[in-house]
């Protein structure tokens, strides 16, 4: 450990290199500390441990299904009101339809989350799910976050878990991990006061956990939150998945901050803000998840929300997967983010190979389909 240079890091980075875990008070130092290269490293040494040079990614498709959304979050800049111009609700023949016009081969994870719309019945979701799933077998359909769920379940009076199971039955593989923002309820009040309860939220993924399916988990910062609502985000996560892994044998896939885009919603203009997360805030944050949460098998760098350049970068800073190329996305970038719609699977395998990482095709449950030389040239 002589490369450290912060000696209060020193007893935190034998925890880590022993495999032990780190109380809340040194999840805040590693917030905390000027020693940057060695929270980088302590970061990697962890996801050394877990996967090697390996960095995974999905040949997967986005689809927003609708952007009207009653619920008023107000970072968002993705949700119309009915009958607004910009506003789109596809059928579930027309989402099938938009699938095909995006459809590549080899894609195999569709992943859909979108608003939260005030008139479709219950009937309409697990048709669209049981419709994608016989025109293209070969996708995993990876569909509503835990705050459409709850959504779901209001509109059809039943349990969320029987939601869930329902929309198994048709078809669904695993749910994404957006709506779980800051689950702060300070927080949660003033970003996204009428959306799912962070209890809810967690109980939700804990039920899909129940019935053998895969999750992911989101945090999203950079806003109005503290650092210690940003930890006490990850320990909540951290505490369920040490539950599903005891009881069901399996939980989350992937923790994946999302940094907050500052254009074209309320939140930003209410604070006046219009600038974008530092890089080194978003890889520290990348870093402190690693290392906290050391019982999730991924930490995912975003492209869409922090570039591929810092994602590239990420890649050091103990990110072991990138996500994928994901056709066209709409949430994000109607928020600001400046990164490219859709990036295409040899750039991705470019960006991971000139990392010096290998590239590692996956599926939305990281079964490994192929792997890819590690890069030995200089780069470009």
């Amino acid at each position: 450990m002589d490369w450290l240079r912060d000696p209060n890091l020193a007893p935190i980075a034998a925890k880590v290199e022993a495999g032990e875990r780190l109380s809340f008070e040194e999840g805040m130092y590693l917030y905390q500390t000027r020693d940057l290269n060695g929270l980088m490293r302590l970061a990697d040494l962890q996801k050394q441990r877990l996967h090697g040079d390996k960095v995974y990614f999905v040949h997967s498709m986005r689809l927003e299904f609708t952007n009207i959304c009653y619920v008023g979050c107000t970072f968002c800049a993705f949700a119309a009101h009915k009958g607004e111009a910009r506003a789109w609700d596809y059928s579930p023949e027309e989402v099938v339809q938009e699938v095909g016009r995006r459809y590549m081969p080899g894609i195999t994870e569709l992943h859909m989350s979108s608003g939260h719309h005030p008139n479709r019945p219950w009937e309409y979701y697990p048709a669209m799910v049981r419709g994608l799933r016989e025109a293209y077998p070969e996708l995993q359909v990876k569909a509503f976050t835990a705050a459409e769920i709850k959504h779901l379940s209001r509109i059809s009076k039943k349990p969320t878990l029987e939601v869930l199971r329902e929309l198994q039955d048709a078809g669904l593989s695993a749910m994404p991990g957006g709506g779980a923002e800051i689950f702060a309820e300070r927080v949660r009040r003033q970003v996204a006061k009428n959306k799912v309860k962070s209890d809810e939220w967690l109980k939700i993924h804990s039920e899909a956990h129940s019935l053998g399916m895969r999750t992911n988990a989101t945090m999203l910062y950079g806003h109005i939150e503290t650092l210690e609502e940003r930890l006490d985000h990850m320990h909540r996560l951290r505490e369920l998945q040490d539950d599903s892994l005891e009881r069901f044998g399996g939980g989350f896939h992937a923790f994946i901050p999302l940094a907050f885009q500052p254009l074209g919603n309320t939140l930003a203009q209410n604070l006046g803000k219009t600038e974008y997360t530092t890089g080194l805030d978003d890889l520290r944050n990348l870093a402190v998840a690693r290392i906290y949460l050391d019982n999730f098998p991924h930490i995912k760098g975003y492209w869409v929300m922090i570039g591929s350049e810092l994602t590239q970068v990420s890649l050091d800073w103990g990110v072991s997967d990138i996500d994928g190329t994901i056709q066209e996305e709409h949430i994000a970038h109607a928020a600001g983010a400046t990164s490219p719609m859709r990036l295409s699977e040899e750039g991705l395998i470019r960006m991971i190979q000139r990392a010096g990482r290998l590239p590692v095709l996956r599926d939305a449950y990281y079964n490994e389909l192929e792997s890819f030389p590690v890069h030995t040239e200089a780069a470009d």
